[in-house]
């Protein structure tokens, strides 16, 4: 997992994402869960760029999220 942006800059970017994509987080990360299996973070990321026009930054918090839930759920 990498981390990419500041803690304060991830969650900044995780508010303005349904303003900017008419979709809430929790929504981007079920297409995340659904989607290929991809194992690299810029994998992941050119992919949601790619298939939903996602700003590289939108696209980069979102795969950023969705590893730290996936590695809690882990440890949990």
């Amino acid at each position: 997992m990498s981390q990419v942006f500041s803690e304060e800059t991830h969650r900044n970017l995780l508010a303005r994402i349904p303003h900017c994509t008419g979709r809430e987080v929790s929504d981007w990360l079920r297409t995340v869960d659904e989607g290929p299996s991809l194992f690299r973070f810029e994998e992941k990321v050119s992919w949601l760029r790619g298939e939903h026009d996602l700003a590289y930054g939108h696209a980069k918090a979102i795969i950023h999220e969705y590893d730290l839930r996936r590695a809690a759920r882990k440890l949990g």
